[in-house]
């Protein structure tokens, strides 16, 4: 187990009142894996997926993006 805090991130395109998650991207050196909330209830339960998954997850949708 780590001693680590994890450090959540949001992203700044979630400022439209959506449903969001965040991530604590700060614990892959220490996990291999990406930790993963929902924004809207912090205290709930968190789930992880591995780093290379959630890699490929980030560069799937950039290339849905215009210009992507």
């Amino acid at each position: 187990m780590t001693t680590d805090s994890p450090r959540w991130f949001k992203s700044s395109y979630s400022n439209n009142g959506g449903n969001c998650v965040e991530v604590a991207h700060n614990l892959v050196p220490t996990l291999g894996a990406v930790p993963v909330r929902d924004s809207k209830a912090p205290a709930g339960p968190t789930f992880a997926v591995s780093a290379a998954a959630f890699r490929a997850f980030i560069d799937s949708v950039k290339d849905q993006q215009p210009g992507g």
